[in-house]
């Protein structure tokens, strides 16, 4: 099996480099400096010298580069590298590109999960892979040996693949963040039991059958309680529902659930309330 050597030994590269090692692939090498890094190291691989990344290059047939996104092409090109070795980094965000020039077989090869900093289950992870064809064995092989899944993105298409991840991920905690406010507005003291089985239900609902598990009143045409909804709703949270509510109408019209007169109607309340949120804001009082 290929050596792995670890530059960064923050909660992504740490778990990785534990996951491989348990797999079988010999770990040869870590570089880590904070305080935090070093008891990661300890508790992860605690088999694994802690070493320069110059050391860590040359004790490795693959050199994972675990660093920010920022960092990424300023380590890969310090590293001294070599043609026979491949050097990867675990970034969504960015491809190939970042770790140009290099002599060494460049991998893009990114886990869509959130590290804790302990020992991860990847066995439902679908890791996604941009690599030159020469690499894409070896890329199969590590990846099967944690248990995961694999799929490939063209380099051409990696922003186009880490903004829906984002827009799914990231903007699901924006959205639940604003429900909370709502909810507590209202007086539920505890928004996150009250919403739990809903989200649990609509989530698990939507991975399995997509935009066809979609309920709730615009499903049904139900115009008068969004309106009721935009009348209550202030500020950022307003818009945000607006926003939604307008992708969620043309969703259910292009499917064929909501009647085109219907779809205009709601068209007219979404309409009618943007306009007062920019009445709104040119005048800094609420319309009477």
């Amino acid at each position: 099996m290929e050596r792995i050597g670890i530059i960064g030994s923050g909660r992504a590269g740490s778990a990785l480099g534990a996951a491989l090692a348990s797999a079988g692939h010999p770990v040869t090498g870590v570089t880590a400096r904070s305080q935090g890094s070093l008891d990661r190291a300890a508790r992860l691989l605690p088999d694994v010298p802690i070493l320069s990344p110059a050391e860590v290059t040359a004790r490795a047939d693959i050199v994972l580069v675990a660093v920010p996104d920022g960092s990424i092409g300023e380590v890969a090109r310090s590293l001294p590298l070599t043609a026979e070795q491949y050097v990867v980094h675990l970034s969504g965000a960015h491809g190939l590109s970042v770790l140009q020039p290099t002599v060494a077989i460049p991998v893009a090869l990114h886990p869509p999960m959130t590290f804790t900093g302990d020992l991860p289950d990847l066995s439902g992870v679908t890791f996604t892979a941009t690599a030159p064809d020469q690499a894409r064995p070896v890329v199969e092989r590590l990846v099967k040996a944690l248990g995961a899944d694999l799929q490939w993105v063209a380099e051409e298409s990696r922003a186009q693949y880490h903004a829906g991840l984002v827009h799914g991920a990231n903007h699901l905690t924006t959205l639940l963040a604003q429900a909370f406010a709502v909810l507590r507005e209202a007086g539920v003291t505890d928004p996150a039991a009250t919403l739990r089985p809903l989200l649990t239900a609509t989530l698990d609902n939507t991975l399995r059958s997509g935009h066809d598990a979609l309920t709730g009143p615009i499903a049904r045409g139900d115009v008068e309680t969004v309106a009721a909804h935009l009348a209550v709703l202030r500020g950022r949270t307003a818009s945000t529902y607006a926003e939604l509510a307008r992708a969620t109408v043309d969703l259910a019209a292009a499917d064929g659930r909501l009647e085109r007169s219907t779809a205009e109607r709601f068209h007219q309340v979404l309409e009618r309330q943007q306009a007062e949120v920019l009445e709104q804001d040119r005048t800094g009082e609420a319309p009477r």
